[in-house]
């Protein structure tokens, strides 16, 4: 086809058909893909352990393959090291630059500072600050150190602040009054209930100036220690692997413990263990619901014996903490493993755990009506923690000052300085 210019002459009229085909989208790397990955392990270990999650759990999540993670860390162990050990730095990291940008010489104010720190960073990793807590066993030791240091770093920092507030108080006062603070601070992160970000910061703040003004009993004498008798060996056998298994449990973690070695400890062979139980799992359940049972019991006895609810929560407070110490290593289990169990069972215990705290915020919240019903269970969760916190730090021995100490501690966060007769 020709077209007719002004001029007379033809010019040809050109078609030209373009053909638009899709380029493939260029997917791009994420500049901050290793810390993705870290904080998705940190949520997984945090909720399931160490050994229950896998590389391709982890890489999935991310939306990577196995091999493309490698990439980044060369094993899971290297992953979850520097999740945990990053978790604990980024806690000192928190208190320490607090602490120099405001700058402030009231010691009151400054210890307000550096709780209020901790809290924040806690609040901002809720769903994975409990990985260091909990998981640091399975670091090898010069990890388990960089933990531990940077913990202990922290303490410093508020127990010397809190020495300077209060001259008069032992350095093993200070001490276990820290520990209290950050158990209780930490105890947001073995459980998902909610509060506004800001109420949540007032009420554990208010619950650690309580705790920081607690006047511990004094010091146990020698004599005054309960020597705990090994007594009567037991003759059923459920019962002996049951044992058994909860201090290996305690001491070297559930995935790190076999069968045979606890049919070995318990003087029979692994098929003598399937005998009573059917798998390991259902063994660490069995510990659970003994754990769980005892609670449920020592909550029935408190409320017979009691005609108000702060009594009431007065004599909880006593069986439980006489129970933690004179069964240190179940009650460790009990927090420690949840994880381990398989998702059925770990519902069925959680549901029976948040039942125990609910009979508990009942009380507060009766004794405490100025509380709410969420901020009742934030305390409770809140002494119920600095419980093995503190304990680790007085390594269980059972002493009746040390029980008297914890006590005092606990009800210092239930009920305040303002709120305690």
């Amino acid at each position: 086809m020709t077209e007719r210019t002004k001029t007379g002459t033809r010019t040809g009229r050109v078609r030209i058909d373009v053909q638009h085909v899709p380029t493939a989208e260029v997917r791009r790397r994420p500049k901050n893909r290793k810390a993705q990955i870290a904080a998705v392990a940190a949520e997984a270990f945090t909720e399931r352990g160490y050994h229950g999650v896998s590389i391709d759990e982890i890489a999935s999540s991310v939306g990577i393959s196995g091999p493309a993670l490698y990439r980044h860390f060369p094993n899971k162990y290297a992953l979850f090291s520097q999740a945990a050990t990053e978790l604990a730095a980024a806690l000192e990291r928190a208190v320490a630059q607090d602490e120099a940008d405001q700058d402030v010489t009231d010691p009151v104010e400054r210890l307000d500072h550096q709780i209020l720190a901790a809290i924040r960073t806690t609040v901002a990793n809720r769903r994975t600050a409990g990985l260091y807590r909990w998981e640091s066993r399975y670091l090898e030791p010069p990890d388990r150190a960089s933990v531990l240091g940077a913990i202990e770093a922290v303490n410093r920092r508020i127990g010397a602040t809190l020495e300077e507030i209060r001259p008069d108080i032992s350095h093993r006062d200070s001490v276990q009054i820290c520990v209290a603070i950050l158990g209780a601070v930490g105890s947001i992160t073995v459980h998902r209930a909610a509060l506004p970000v800001r109420r949540l910061e007032r009420l554990l703040l208010d619950a650690c100036r309580s705790i920081a003004r607690t006047d511990l009993p004094a010091e146990s004498q020698p004599a005054d220690t309960h020597a705990r008798n090994s007594g009567i060996p037991l003759s059923n056998k459920r019962e002996v692997v049951l044992n058994e298994a909860i201090l290996l449990f305690h001491a070297h973690g559930y995935h790190e413990v076999s069968i045979e070695e606890i049919g070995q400890a318990a003087g029979i062979n692994a098929s003598g263990v399937y005998r009573h139980f059917a798998s390991k799992s259902d063994l660490l359940a069995a510990a659970f619901h003994r754990a769980a049972e005892r609670l449920a019991v020592a909550v029935s006895t408190a409320l017979g014996d009691s005609s108000t609810p702060q009594q009431a929560l007065e004599s909880l407070v006593e069986v439980y903490v006489r129970l933690s110490f004179a069964q240190s290593e179940l009650m460790s289990v009990y927090f420690a493993e949840i994880g381990s169990l398989p998702a059925p069972q770990r519902t069925d215990l959680r549901n029976t755990q948040r039942l125990n705290v609910e009979e508990w915020a009942r009380l507060l919240g009766e004794a405490r009506p100025d509380l709410s019903v969420p901020e009742c269970r934030f305390l409770v969760h809140a002494a119920l923690s600095l419980v093995l916190d503190v304990g680790r730090v007085m390594h269980f021995e059972p002493t009746a000052a040390n029980e008297a100490r914890v006590q005092e501690l606990m009800l210092a966060t239930l009920f305040g300085a303002a709120s305690r007769t």
